[in-house]
């Protein structure tokens, strides 16, 4: 083993969480290093929707949106308690901290990099009729940011997770509208912009990037103004302990021989969760499980979590991750947004049954499909004919086709009746029938009497406003019947490392573990068992990632 290199910080993972901490190390004066065991940087972050959910934050400010703290601070607090379950911690000091600290990071990684932020107009908090929910929204985005503020670093980046075939550079903001393309002027005047904008690209020979992928690259620009190494395809071996405190790392540089690392003033796990991990998922989660679902980055499996625990940290929220309804396409899975809340579709169960809110937040709709007696896993979203020919599905077009390798694959079934369509994908054809007539009834009157459809803001955000009186209810009645499988993917796994305020991994009695922090997926999550809007990962992970830079610099 080579002489170890000193550091003041070094932080292990090249996420939206590792480097702000490191951005925000270097900043303070600290000499920090990241270390990312994934051959590109960006993680997780660069691979999500980019969204960022923190109240009172200067980007909503300049688009004149008035936030209140206390509004806040009552909204989290509530749909924290009630999804919380026996036994979880109490996360009321992590929500404070982050309520504090987080438009402070917000506003320093806009003057730390070229990143913009810009309000998700009426993109509504996930429970917007809770005590000091807003129905308007509080999620910022990144601003299309030109991919040559990398220079040689863009080759390096992430990809996302699913990446546009024609290469179309698109807002959150502009996702919602080009759902509805092909209903209202308003899909076919952001069609028109983002395909103007990408002729304009073209013709300059710029490329734009949006959402996660501007994110990523803007934190990855702002550590290189920094000059902040980041170590590519390096993955930590263990945690360098002396006398009870942690002083570094062991890596592998390259695949290459151990290394060590001393950090000075402590260790940042940003290492992400563990949802790639199947040894973890089945030894914490409930079954059906497995590394198939998620879409989170390939490296994370564990490795700060385990690390920390042969430390005797504490975990928590192990069984829990960001849940979303997903299709299992055989090339990896498909995140459903947009398409649960538009008219003309159910969410059935093995027993040709409705169990939820097709709009509700994606974390409840699969906390519904585990927690009956028995898991409604799969399910099936059953649409007719008329919801194809008007909206986008899996980012494929109105009335285009459904791949035939779905069928083949058993995630997607088509008959001309429901009876048929019943039988081809194994549900009873009379329950079925007997749904959908229900459903049908609740939608002539724009009233789900069973799950509420429609009735929350959120559910509405990605409604089709030309379908009245409910935006989300329209009745299936257009042949030929289609029916595509559900499973319960996500975005990342929620459990992990607990910590303090500060970014301090815990033990199970509450003691810190000295120079050791833990920010983003490697932590327990401040979200608790739900989600306060869209953004509500990247958010608080930041800010944890920001704190436990300002408490190693003696910042706090």
């Amino acid at each position: 083993m080579s002489a170890a290199q000193k550091f003041d910080l070094v932080v292990v993972g090249a996420g939206g969480a590792g480097m702000a901490a490191a951005l925000t190390a270097a900043a303070s004066g600290l000499r920090a290093i990241v270390v990312e065991k994934a051959p590109r940087y960006g993680g997780s972050t660069a691979r999500s929707g980019g969204g960022v959910w923190i109240p009172n934050n200067q980007a909503l400010e300049r688009d004149g949106v008035v936030d209140d703290a206390e509004a806040a601070r009552t909204y989290l607090a509530h749909i924290v308690a009630t999804a919380s379950r026996s036994g979880d911690t109490d996360v009321s000091a992590l929500q404070a901290a982050f309520l504090r600290h987080g438009p402070d990071m917000l506003a320093f990684v806009e003057k730390e990099t070229p990143l913009r932020f810009g309000w998700v107009r009426d993109y509504s908090d996930y429970y917007p009729e809770a005590p000091g929910g807003r129905p308007t929204g509080r999620s910022v985005e990144p601003k299309p940011l030109p991919s040559s503020v990398l220079g040689g670093l863009r080759s390096t980046l992430e990809p996302p997770y699913l990446a546009s075939k024609s290469g179309l550079a698109i807002t959150q903001a502009e996702f919602r509208w080009l759902n509805l393309v092909a209903r209202h002027p308003r899909g076919v005047a952001t069609a028109a912009k983002v395909g103007a904008r990408a002729w304009i690209s073209r013709a300059r020979r710029r490329e734009l990037l949006t959402m996660g992928q501007a994110l990523a690259a803007g934190l990855r620009a702002g550590l290189a103004r920094r000059d902040v190494p980041v170590w590519l395809s390096t993955p930590l071996l263990e945690l360098v302990v002396k006398d009870g405190r942690v002083i570094g790392v062991e890596v592998a540089v390259r695949g290459g021989e151990p290394e060590q690392l001393l950090a000075e003033r402590g260790v940042v796990l940003t290492a992400g969760g563990f949802e790639r991990d199947d040894t973890l998922r089945k030894r914490y989660q409930k079954e059906p499980i497995g590394t198939e679902w998620t879409v989170g980055a390939e490296a994370n499996t564990g490795d700060g979590i385990r690390a920390a625990q042969d430390l005797g940290a504490a975990v928590r929220l192990m069984d829990d991750a960001w849940w979303g309804p997903s299709v299992p396409l055989p090339r990896g899975p498909y995140f459903l947004l947009a398409e649960r809340s538009l008219p003309g579709c159910v969410l059935v169960d093995v027993d040709g049954s409705r169990f939820v809110n097709e709009a509700a937040p994606y974390v409840d709709a699969v906390h519904a499909m585990y927690e009956a007696g028995e898991p409604r896993i799969p399910a099936w979203l059953v649409f007719d004919q008329r919801y194809r020919d008007r909206y986008l599905f899996t980012a494929r077009g109105p009335r285009q086709p459904l791949p035939g390798s779905w069928y083949r694959a058993g995630v997607a079934a088509k008959s001309s009746t429901l009876a048929g369509l019943a039988e081809k994908i194994g549900v009873p054809a009379e329950a079925l029938e007997q749904t959908v007539a229900r459903f049908n009834g609740f939608a002539s009157t724009g009233k789900d009497l069973d799950f509420g459809r429609g009735e929350s803001a959120y559910d509405r955000y990605y409604g089709d406003p030309r379908v009245k009186p409910n935006p989300c209810l329209a009745e299936l009645v257009k042949p030929p019947f289609h029916a595509v499988k559900i499973v319960p993917g996500d975005l990342g796994t929620k459990g992990g490392l607990v910590t303090d305020e500060r970014s301090r991994v815990l033990r199970e009695d509450g003691s810190v573990i000295p120079g050791l922090y833990a920010a983003g997926n490697t932590s327990a999550q401040v979200m608790g068992r739900t989600y306060a809007g869209p953004g509500a990962t990247l958010g608080p992970a930041m800010t944890s990632g920001y704190l436990a830079a300002l408490d190693a610099a003696g910042a706090l």
